[in-house]
């Protein structure tokens, strides 16, 4: 047996299992700096950045598809979560049902803000400005969604204490509000 194949030594674990052994908050911490420094990216390209008319279709495409990628993987999350809310569901059916669908949250929040980027937003605006803080919001709720979500699947059966209940509720209020904010204000803009 060669190194590569022995087992890793249950006293020095691999890199990624150290990595998976950093506390939770941690983990939080580290993917809300990551949140907070590509939301400031973007940003800064869209203050700096001037597209042309094909790089703005092209974008418009883009922000579309990942509206309708994002936000309908978030409407599906939080019907289940409602459904489990009202005992139509149980716990775990929503946790199995909802964990694949983090991948194309992520994406769509990921493709809208690139592609808001180049879409000439007027960072002058109040309205703008108010969309481009309920962008962050929605992005530091999703990573607080999915520690949430960690927790739940961690409870293994066991009743869900009043708080996480509360989190729960409070995070998909957080959510909707904040997509269907900055829907309404991106439809707002582009009126103008």
């Amino acid at each position: 047996m060669s190194a590569a194949d022995a087992p890793a030594s249950p006293h020095r674990p691999g890199r990624e299992a150290e990595l998976l052994q950093l506390p939770q908050w941690c983990r939080t911490a580290a993917a809300s700096l990551a949140v907070c420094a590509g939301w400031a990216a973007t940003t800064w390209i869209a203050l700096h950045l001037q597209a042309d008319a094909t790089l703005h279709t092209a974008a418009l495409f883009v922000h579309l598809a990942s509206l309708v990628l994002g936000f309908g993987a978030v409407l599906a999350v939080d019907y289940y979560g409602v459904l489990w809310l009202t005992g139509r569901k149980t716990l775990r059916e929503v946790l199995d049902f909802t964990a694949p669908l983090h991948v194309p949250v992520w994406i769509g929040l990921g493709g809208l803000l690139f592609s808001g980027a180049f879409l000439h937003p007027d960072l002058g605006s109040p309205l703008t400005c108010v969309k481009l803080g309920l962008v962050l919001v929605l992005a530091l709720n999703g990573v607080q969604a999915s520690a949430l979500h960690r927790r739940l699947a961690a409870a293994n059966g066991e009743p869900v204490r009043p708080a996480l209940l509360i989190r729960s509720t409070v995070t998909a209020a957080v959510s909707q509000a904040a997509w269907w904010g900055a829907v309404t204000i991106g439809f707002l803009n582009s009126q103008h």
